[in-house]
This record gives C-alpha cells, sequence and structure tokens, in this order.
C-alpha cells in the first residue's frame, strides 16, 4: 500500500466556524467567525454571502491553491 504524501484534507486548510450568541439561522441572520486552524487567522462575518467571501479570503491566502 503506497500513502499519498499529500493528504486529501490537509490541515492548514481546516476551519472551526463559531456562530455568534445573536445568529438566528431559522430567521436568516447568520454571524460568526471562520478561523483557520493551522494559521489562527479569523474572518468574521454577519451573513451567509459574507461567510462565503471570507472562504473566498482564506483560500487565496493559501500558497498551495
Amino acid at each position: 500500500m503506497v500513502l499519498n504524501a499529500q493528504p486529501t484534507y490537509p490541515t492548514s486548510r481546516s476551519y472551526v466556524l463559531k456562530l455568534h450568541r445573536d445568529a438566528a439561522l431559522a430567521e436568516g441572520r447568520l454571524i460568526g467567525r471562520l478561523e483557520n486552524l493551522w494559521t489562527g487567522e479569523h474572518f468574521d462575518f454577519a451573513s451567509a454571502e459574507e461567510l462565503l467571501a471570507c472562504l473566498v479570503r482564506a483560500a487565496a491566502l493559501d500558497p498551495h491553491i
């Protein structure tokens, strides 16, 4: 068995999604923070669109993409 040297889900692309106490998904209020586990960088968001924008910004900072 040969192991792939590059993992399918590398740690540098692992995130924690933290929802704000005022987030109310049933009411359409998505507020929170996205944190990169590898770098510690975080991105705050106040909507689903902003969350996606955070992911795009984070991907742009990853030199492997």
